[in-house]
């Protein structure tokens, strides 16, 4: 999957995509390098980003869709919103997949999801959540969603119960709104309502959470804990993404989400091909 931010302040490549002419070329160039999924984004989710209103990012990501769903018709695309007012009229207007940062759960307050954790831990039948717009969204548009785990806090009574049981919920809304498990895709939130350490642990047992049975989308390129281990700036951060992207990938990651692709191919095939042993052709 190839980032596209038409975005003024993400937080590796904002300001560099803000034409619909300057959105397609990008588009061009990561296919050419080898991407299979172009992930279009209308507002930074950096930490201390401005949210923007619902008309914002769609005058964002609207042309630049229009453009490229044009100039590549086959291709899929996926719009990166937990607004799903922007997520219908992106797919009504051609994206094929939402991707939320929120796992269907914005909104959600800390106290309601200990309230549905507790009773899950009780072990009664899990309780079905309020209702989701963006859940309702994917299941009435049928399309698949990415639901990643994020929270209001970083308050773990216990990171691994807490990391499981948040995209438990995120489950469970989209199937309470009718989304299959089939269109379910699930992500780890990789810098999102976690520390550095909290970051390297979901990556280190990523496993649990492709036990879910959920293929699972891993995005850690370029981000803040890689350039903390290594003292690296933001754009010089491939190695250590390609690192991140072969642990992924040995943990059973079924995609990755990256700035660089032509690099990340590299590091994605080799992984593949490990993982492949005496299957390799």
């Amino acid at each position: 999957m190839g980032v596209l931010n038409v975005t003024p302040d993400s937080f590796s490549d904002g300001g560099q995509l803000m034409s619909p002419a300057a959105a397609v070329d990008r588009a061009g160039a990561l296919l050419a390098a080898g991407a299979d999924v172009l992930d279009l984004g209308g507002e930074s989710t950096r930490p201390g980003s401005a949210p923007v209103s619902v008309a914002e990012e769609l005058d964002r990501v609207l042309p630049a869709l229009a453009v490229i769903r044009q100039a590549f018709p086959a291709i899929p695309l996926s719009i990166d919103t937990y607004k799903p007012e922007v997520a219908a009229e992106s797919v009504a207007a051609g994206a094929d997949l939402i991707n939320d940062i929120w796992g269907a759960a914005h909104g959600f307050t800390g106290e309601e999801r200990k309230h549905w954790q507790a009773a899950v831990q009780a072990g009664a039948a899990p309780p079905v959540p309020r209702p989701s717009a963006m859940a309702e969204t994917a299941a009435r548009l049928r399309c698949p969603i990415i639901l990643m785990h994020n929270r209001p806090n970083r308050d773990y009574q216990d990171f691994w119960t807490d990391v499981l049981l948040d995209l438990r919920l995120s489950v469970a809304l989209a199937r309470a709104a009718g989304v299959p498990d089939h269109q379910i895709w699930l992500d780890p939130g990789f810098g999102f309502a976690k520390e550095p350490p909290h970051n390297l642990e979901v990556l280190r047992q990523l496993r649990r959470i492709a036990a879910l049975g959920y293929p699972v989308l891993v995005g850690t390129s370029r981000k803040s804990t890689i350039g903390r281990v290594l003292g690296a700036p933001v754009h010089a951060r491939q190695a250590g993404t390609g690192a991140t992207v072969v642990w992924a990938i040995q943990q059973g990651c079924r995609m990755i989400r990256v700035h660089d692709v032509a690099e990340m191919v590299c590091y994605a095939r080799m992984a593949d091909a490990i993982n492949a042993g005496l299957a390799f052709a």
